[in-house]
C-alpha cells in the first residue's frame, strides 16, 4: 500500500512516481545493483516491505507478483568490481542508480531514493528519505527487486566460481567466505579494493 506521502504526489497532480534502492554495497565480491521502480496509480501488492525483513523465499514470492505486474514498470542495473575498485562504492552505487533510471522508457515525475543522498546534478525532483526502505513502498519494492536480481545473478557466479560459496553467502564476508579467500586467492568477481581482501593480497 502506498505511504501517504506517495499518495499526496498523485492528489498533486504528479503523473509517474517511482523510487530507487541498491543492494550489494556491502559485500567482499560481486556487483552493487540498484532497481527502479515506476508507478502510474496506486496498486496493492501484499506483503511488501523492506527486503531485509523478509526471507528469501518472501522476496522471491514477491518479485513473482511483481515482475510482470501490468501496472508497475521496474528496471535493474549492475555496476561490477572492476568499477567499484576504481571509483569506490558511493561512486558506484551513484552510477547504479543513474543507469536504471536511464533505462525507464519515460522518466518520472518524482524520484524518492534510500538514504540521505540525492543524485547530484539531476533534473527531476527527488527526495532522499533515511528509512525509505521501511516507510516508503516504491523504496520497498525497489529494495526487493534489488536484492533479488542480485542474489539470482550471484547464483549464476557461483557456476563459474563454485570454490568460493557465492551461492549460500552472496559474496558478503562471512567466515567460509573469508576462508575461501585466503585459500584459493581473489577471483576477478572480488572488490580488491575491499578489507580485509586488500590487506590479504
Amino acid at each position: 500500500m502506498l505511504s501517504r506521502l506517495e499518495k499526496n504526489l498523485f492528489s498533486n497532480g504528479y503523473k509517474t512516481i517511482a523510487g530507487i534502492d541498491e543492494a550489494g554495497r556491502g559485500p567482499l565480491a560481486g556487483p552493487v545493483t540498484a532497481a527502479i521502480v515506476a508507478l502510474k496509480k496506486e496498486v496493492k501488492i501484499k506483503g511488501v516491505k523492506d527486503s531485509k525483513l523478509l526471507s528469501a523465499r518472501q522476496r522471491e514470492e514477491i518479485f513473482e507478483r511483481v515482475k510482470d505486474h501490468p501496472e508497475i514498470t521496474w528496471r535493474v542495473s549492475h555496476v561490477y568490481p572492476r568499477v567499484i575498485d576504481r571509483v569506490n562504492i558511493w561512486q558506484a552505487t551513484l552510477l547504479a542508480w543513474k543507469r536504471s533510471l536511464k533505462k525507464l522508457d519515460c522518466p518520472p515525475d518524482f524520484l524518492f531514493l534510500d538514504g540521505n543522498q540525492a543524485i547530484p546534478r539531476l533534473k527531476m525532483e527527488q527526495s532522499p528519505v533515511v528509512g525509505g526502505d521501511r516507510r516508503i513502498f516504491l523504496l520497498s519494492l525497489a529494495s526487493i527487486i534489488a536484492k533479488v536480481s542480485r542474489d539470482r545473478l550471484m547464483e549464476r557466479i557461483d557456476r563459474k566460481y563454485p570454490q568460493y560459496g557465492f551461492s549460500r553467502h552472496k559474496g558478503y564476508g562471512t567466515k567460509e567466505h573469508l576462508k575461501m579467500i585466503k585459500k584459493h586467492g581473489p577471483s576477478e568477481i572480488h572488490r580488491k579494493s575491499f578489507r580485509p581482501i586488500k590487506l590479504y593480497f
